[in-house]
């Protein structure tokens, strides 16, 4: 066992434990071609490993308009995922709520539906009032979601971003880069239960009563571009047209963004093309699923004092069209001196794979259960146990 901790410190590498969500990469890519661009900014990135594929003026601050219900979904489905709360239960629409202008499903004081029916309505129609009534659902209260989400903003690395509401509505000081939602996007796309929503292209609330309300998705790539199922559009007058849009063929989710575009025709032609040359030119190729073990680690004072460290995303490699995984190496790389407690899903390392050098690969590793710290009667029967060892 000492040998294989030795082992386990020797393959440590300095890194600092930032969320993985972050790792979009800042490289000044143009892999993907595209012709001249009316739009103000845009990015193309492979989801599962974040890799740019292309960019232009990625870092430029703008306003997101309704794209910023993408940091609202986020938020609401990290909500769902720790059982605060669930799809069934009714939210009830506060004045406020009801008196949001821009995209709404006209929502009225007093009404309830349910978290399900609430996310359809964000999702799919862009209901402003909708995005309101979650996040006073959530939160309490607007303004305390919309801390919550600068909160998210900065655990993510978002160093581009500022939020002010939780819909896009025009209000100064909102602002983010088409990076910045692509990073949003990806971390949102771990939900893999929002796409359910995002590739609806129409449905329906009130169904069984005399206000039955018809939801059409503003994202019309869903029924038009073959693989696409999601995720935000946004327009008003000072951000122009919008879109952060994802797509999946062959295993390959690519998320594209554009901002600033002239015309939903300019915004949409645009981002499919730029799709198009990703899907045409990359494809991906899965090694290891998520919540794979692939190391066993000592934490100090811990309850269990060992655990498994399992892979945080799938480890996938994106490859060049016709290009082979041959000659690739692979690298566990964990922190050393893990105190307890540490929380479920906390990264510890990185499972790396790299190429003459160079990473073209690095998946978080993390804790996957709750790791408690010992009482001190743990503590002394394994000092003691040691001792005895010995």
């Amino acid at each position: 066992m000492k040998q294989f901790y030795a082992w386990l410190i020797c393959s440590v590498l300095v890194f600092s434990a930032v969320a993985p969500a972050s790792s979009v990469s800042a490289e000044n890519t143009k892999e993907v071609d595209t012709k001249k661009s009316g739009a103000k900014s845009a990015i193309v990135i492979e989801q599962e490993t974040g890799r740019v594929l292309y960019q232009k003026n990625a870092d430029k601050e703008l306003p997101p308009a309704s794209m910023t219900k993408v940091m609202t979904l986020l938020l609401i489905f990290k909500a769902l995922s720790k059982h605060q709360i669930s799809l069934n239960e009714k939210v009830n629409v506060s004045e406020h709520a009801a008196s949001m202008g821009g995209s709404q499903v006209f929502l009225e004081p007093g009404e309830t539906m349910t978290v399900d029916e609430m996310l359809r309505a964000i999702a799919i129609a862009s209901g402003n009032d909708a995005s309101v009534a979650m996040a006073e659902h959530v939160s309490g209260t607007e303004e305390a979601f919309v801390r919550h989400m600068n909160r998210e903003a900065k655990r993510l690395g978002l160093k581009h971003t500022r939020f002010q509401n939780t819909t896009g509505l025009p209000v100064g000081n909102h602002f983010t880069t088409a990076r910045d939602m692509a990073i949003m996007a990806r971390e949102l796309a771990q939900y893999e239960q929002v796409f359910g929503y995002t590739s609806k292209y129409e449905d329906y609330l009130r169904e069984d009563t005399d206000k039955r309300f018809w939801l059409v998705n503003t994202n019309k790539l869903i029924k038009t571009y073959p693989g696409a199922d999601g995720l935000k559009t946004g327009y008003t007058n000072e951000a122009k047209y919008c879109l952060t849009a994802t797509a999946k063929r062959n295993g390959m989710r690519v998320i594209a963004v554009v901002m600033g575009a002239g015309s939903p025709k300019e915004r949409n032609k645009e981002i499919a093309g730029l799709m198009d040359q990703a899907f045409a030119r990359y494809s991906t190729q899965k090694l290891l699923e998520k919540n794979n073990t692939v190391a066993v680690a000592h934490v100090n004072k811990g309850n269990p004092g060992k655990i498994d460290v399992v892979t945080g995303r799938p480890v996938i490699l994106l490859l060049k069209k016709g290009e082979s995984i041959k000659g690739f190496k692979k690298q566990t790389q964990i922190k050393k001196d893990l105190q307890a407690p540490i929380k479920a899903g906390t990264v510890i390392g990185y499972y790396t794979i790299s190429s003459k050098g160079k990473t073209i690969s690095r998946t978080p590793l993390v804790v996957k259960e709750n790791i408690k710290r010992a009482s001190w009667w743990q503590l002394f029967k394994r000092s003691a146990g040691s001792i005895l060892a010995h």
